[in-house]
Parts: C-alpha cells; structure tokens; sequence
C-alpha cells in the first residue's frame, strides 16, 4: 500500500499552492485518477481534493457560457441553457456514462481523464504512456478499438471523454491557474498528439489547474447533435462518435459547419479537412462523403480496426444529413 496525503482546497490559490509540489495530482470525483490508483498506473504521494471550487455555470455578457471547473457533468448535461443553446454537449455528457458516475465526474477531471487502453491499464504489458520506452503492445497486439488518425509508432491509444468531442466543435476555451499565473487555452490546444512523448496527454504545465471552462456564442450550436456507436447500448467508449453543429442560409448551403470526432484518435479529434469541404456548399450525400474522405486522408488504420473509416463515413452523412432536415433528435 502506498502512503497518501489528503487536503481539501479552500480556492484555487491554495489549491495551486498545494498542487506545485512534486507527486501531488488534483482529485475531482476521482473517477478515472482512483481507478488509475488502484492499478498502480498512478502513485502520488498527495492529493488536493478540488471539489470545493467554483462548480458555477453562467451566462457570459457576451451570450456563451462559464462553467466552474469542478462543475459535476451530471449539472452540465441538465442545465437548461446548456440544452437550449448547446444541445450536443449534453447529449455527449449523458453519452458518456453512467448516471452514478456523471454525479461525480467533474468538468475539469472530465478533461483531463487519460485513456482506457487496456495495455495502459496493464502493467504486464509494454506501455509508452505508462512507462516511456517500454515499447507498445497495441500496434502489433488487439487494436480494434485503437486510433486511426494523428498516432505515432509511440503510442496509438484514443481520448475516452465523449463530453470533450463536444468541447472542440464548440471552440470551447480552457482557463488555467497555475504557479506561473493565469492564462487561457483554446480547447484544441489542452490535448496533444503522442508522437513521441505519449506520456504527456496535456500541454498543461506542472501544477496547472483547470479552473473554468468558456463557451463562446454559437448560432450553430443550436441545430447540432452527438452521435456514437460503440459495442453496446450503455456505459461503454466510443468505437467512433460525432459531434456536429450546422447553420444553414437561405439556399440551404452550409454557412456554418462544426465537426470533432471522438474514438479515433489521441485527443478529440477536430474535422477541419471535411469542414472546409462543406463549409459554403448543399450537403448533399455526394458532397458529404467527400469531406469524410478529405478528414480521412490522413488516416493509417491498423490490423483491426479498418471499419473505423466507414463508420466515419456513415456518422457525417447520417448525422448532417439529419441535422439539414431537422431531425436533431434522431442525431442524439
């Protein structure tokens, strides 16, 4: 068994001050970093628990949203503006686990939750991201559930979170305190690709808390849609999954179009290719199996896990295609 120090943060002042210390891990609900504990991936020596910081979630004067980093999902995926303005995000969030498990996971841990790869949680298994060097298991081992997109020869593990694939369609932005000071993130910049320091899942420096979370305005955030496949109906990691936003004029031509993947790759995976396909055009079947074969360019599929590129085909044309005629619902 190993030794661990608890304290419980006043603010996030002391929260900062406390976490600088060497082997010391903010703890939110505690569902991914316990669980990492248990299998002795993780040992910190101390923890600060964070849940007594700001759990708000408000207007911005500027028509988005402020949502307090230790904000339980379960309040996020319920709260009335979120689904009014940002219906994906709450459909992701309540995609995303069980109802006991949303009552407990915070916004901010949600962030910063690491991989369910099996060879991660493995500590018989070769893991770059557990121990660097070591080697990875999943490239030549079962990869099915493994990346097609951004991986490296390092490591080929996905992102878990469902509620962050939202996040990066929506331009979130992240707010930090650290012992450095404060500064903002755009959303797309929290995670990183492994290339080859699979190890580090964040360009959050040593010490750095996720104090907030900002949603700018978005018109097309209120005809957009989350959708997932996986193995089965409840409570398991997306195969691949697809959050969406549209906006639409007149001629029914996309004015606006937003899209992130999940399940495929290192960290969300934001469509730019397949967006910059669409962006200005009818989205038609043909047009919309375009811009997935664009995103899908890039892709290096391993051994088992080729059907990922015909789900990503198949979510983009079902998903948009029943986001232009108004069938959001049917998307969720």
């Amino acid at each position: 068994m190993n030794p661990v120090s608890y304290v419980r943060a006043a603010d996030a002042g002391a929260a900062v001050a406390m976490g600088a210390a060497a082997g010391t891990r903010y703890l939110g609900g505690g569902t991914n970093l316990v669980d990492l504990m248990r299998e002795n991936v993780e040992a910190p020596s101390s923890l600060v628990d964070v849940c007594g910081l700001s759990a708000a979630i408000e207007d911005t004067p500027e028509g988005g949203l402020l949502i307090g980093g230790a904000a339980r999902n379960s309040a996020l995926a319920g709260h009335p503006a979120v689904r009014a303005r940002f219906p994906l995000l709450s459909r992701a969030i309540l995609a995303g686990a069980s109802g006991q498990i949303r009552n407990m996971a915070t916004v901010g841990g949600n962030i910063l939750q690491r991989t369910r790869c099996t060879y991660f949680y493995d500590d018989a298994a070769r893991c770059n991201k557990r121990a660097p060097g070591a080697g990875c298991d999943a490239i030549d081992g079962f990869n099915r559930i493994h990346a097609i997109l951004g991986a490296s020869s390092a490591c080929v593990a996905t992102h878990p979170s469902d509620m962050c694939v939202a996040l990066a369609a929506l331009d979130a932005e992240v707010m930090l305190s650290g012992p450095e000071g404060e500064r903002r993130l755009p959303f797309e910049a929290v995670h990183r690709l492994p290339d080859g320091q699979p190890d580090r899942d964040t360009t959050l420096l040593p010490g750095e808390l996720i104090t907030a979370v900002r949603l700018p305005p978005l018109a097309a955030a209120r005809r957009s849609a989350y959708r997932k496949v996986r193995d089965r109906a409840s409570y398991a990691f997306a195969l691949v999954s697809l959050a969406a936003a549209v906006e639409l004029d007149a001629a029914g031509r996309l004015a606006e179009v937003r899209l992130a993947l999940g399940g495929v790759a290192h960290k969300p995976w934001r469509a730019r290719a397949a967006e910059a396909v669409l962006r200005g055009q009818v989205p038609d079947e043909i047009r919309l199996k375009e811009a997935a074969a664009a995103e899908l360019a890039q892709a290096s599929p391993l051994r088992d896990n080729g059907f990922k590129l015909v789900m990503v085909e198949r979510l983009i044309v079902a998903v948009l295609s029943d986001l232009v005629a108004g069938n959001a619902g049917a998307a969720a």
